[in-house]
């Protein structure tokens, strides 16, 4: 079916918003009074995947660095950097996301300054902005992720990190419902994968009541390629597993990776 960006864009804010009101998925809980105060301490971790923490030799030096929290919102990641004593924008689509950043920033005494837009779109910053950008495996929600690598490029400073989540694109190759429903792994979709192909635009209402998304697989050559097109250097890699009831086929490969990308000063 086709289906224009802005549409997609509405869809997946209000699968998120849903999802976030639910409180079932892990991405949408708060931190905790007892993390924040741990993290102002100096004892904090923050995962770009869905399990392994991001090497803290990543951030470099975080304190008093302006940090880009990129569609990233639910009251985790964005306090915690606060907490840690960076300066931190949060910067997503979805609005209860947002809300739950602004109410942990409220409890916890903390400076967040919370902007609504897409990751595709940064023209609410001006270039070179910020020290750092966090972005975690948000990026399966938008069509073209080279549009996302250039505007982190544009908005980071010279000198500056872009630390970055993605899937895996195999991860895409099966039907995830026929698996957890006891079914070996068997490939059913071409690459790139779209659900906008798979799904009509009723169905795909319907996932976004229930907090699931439009999602988009992308190549290693746009994940990876598309940031060295952009003018990053990349500095750090690695891959995560989720666990068995997030997806079996997890056992198989790993689903998810990071990267660390410097924007270079003879960039």
């Amino acid at each position: 079916m086709s289906m224009d960006t802005e549409e997609v864009f509405e869809i997946n804010c209000r699968a998120w918003n849903n999802q976030s009101r639910s409180e079932k998925s892990p991405w949408v809980i708060p931190a905790s009074r007892k993390e924040i105060n741990e993290a102002r301490s100096g004892k904090w971790d923050v995962i770009l995947t869905p399990t392994r923490k991001v090497p803290r030799k990543w951030f470099g030096q975080l304190e008093n660095k302006s940090v880009l929290c990129l569609a990233s919102g639910g009251g985790q990641q964005a306090p915690i950097l606060a907490a840690a004593g960076a300066k931190v924008t949060s910067f997503d689509n979805s609005e209860e996301q947002l809300n739950k950043d602004r109410m942990v920033a409220r409890r916890e005494n903390l400076e967040i300054e919370c902007l609504r837009g897409k990751m595709t779109d940064l023209g609410a910053f001006s270039d070179q902005s910020f020290d750092i950008i966090f972005h975690p495996i948000s990026n399966v929600f938008v069509p073209n992720v080279e549009l996302v690598w250039e505007e982190c490029y544009r908005v980071l400073k010279t000198d500056g990190r872009l630390l970055a989540g993605f899937m895996n694109p195999h991860f895409y190759l099966f039907d995830h419902e026929d698996i957890k429903n006891g079914l070996l792994p068997q490939v059913k979709f071409m690459l790139p994968y779209s659900d906008t192909l798979h799904f009509s635009r009723e169905q795909l209402l319907e996932k976004a009541e229930r907090g699931e998304g439009i999602e988009f697989s992308h190549s290693l050559d746009k994940l990876i390629g598309g940031q060295l097109s952009a003018g990053f250097m990349i500095a750090g890699f690695y891959e995560d597993r989720w666990t068995d009831e997030a997806t079996p086929i997890s056992k198989y490969f790993p689903v998810t990776m990071a990267t660390l990308s410097l924007k270079a000063q003879n960039q």
